[in-house]
């Protein structure tokens, strides 16, 4: 009778600790940035994060090859695998950008690296893209494979744009580069899907 009475205190209890192991209020992201799963980082608090769920843990950058050629990855990757493709023959005016389309093959690129680590589908999933928005599409996307542990980084590689000041408009906010975690151009052959 007893441990009926403290049974709910305890998943109470739990529920709080849940959400407030989080540093992340769900509350304050835009649409955008929110996925189902409700599992969100800061580029800040990645680096400790991979450290404390390691080895089982996977790293993926969601961007497209190019961004990770030319405007640089983060130290530590497991693995590179495009949520979406640029499409260079279609414009986009009011978007002034190139279309990006979903990748058909994300899944399989993904799970290219999920296996090469013997990742299974309750374990840690870090999944990063410019800005937050593409890596919840992502964490989505894995949900629905089944896939129960996909954390989201809301700042990204990018960061956020700057509202006003004297970098309104750039990326200058936040995220990985702007605050000074490691990067490199360097891409390793076997991390990027372009070489599976």
């Amino acid at each position: 009778m007893r441990a009926n009475l403290i049974a709910p205190f305890v998943a109470f209890a739990l529920a709080l600790f849940a959400v407030h192991a989080q540093a992340v209020d769900p509350a304050s992201l835009p649409k955008i940035k929110i996925s189902k799963m409700g599992l969100y980082l800061e580029a800040k608090d990645v680096p400790e994060f991979l450290k404390k769920h390691a080895p089982k843990v996977l790293f993926v950058d969601v961007r497209t090859i190019e961004e990770v050629l030319f405007v640089g990855s983060p130290d530590g990757l497991d693995g590179q695998a495009s949520f979406g493709t640029m499409h260079y023959d279609k414009w986009d005016k009011e978007k002034k950008t190139f279309v990006r389309n979903p990748n058909p093959d994300f899944l399989s690129q993904f799970e290219v690296f999920a296996l090469d680590k013997g990742i299974e589908k309750s374990d840690a999933i870090v999944l990063i893209c410019r800005s937050g928005d593409r890596s919840a599409l992502s964490a989505d996307l894995l949900g629905r494979y089944g896939y129960t542990n996909v954390w989201s980084v809301v700042d990204g590689f990018e960061g956020d744009m700057a509202k006003d000041g004297p970098n309104k408009g750039k990326r200058a906010v936040n995220g990985w580069k702007n605050i000074g975690l490691p990067w490199s151009y360097d891409v390793d052959h076997d991390k990027v899907t372009m070489g599976k």
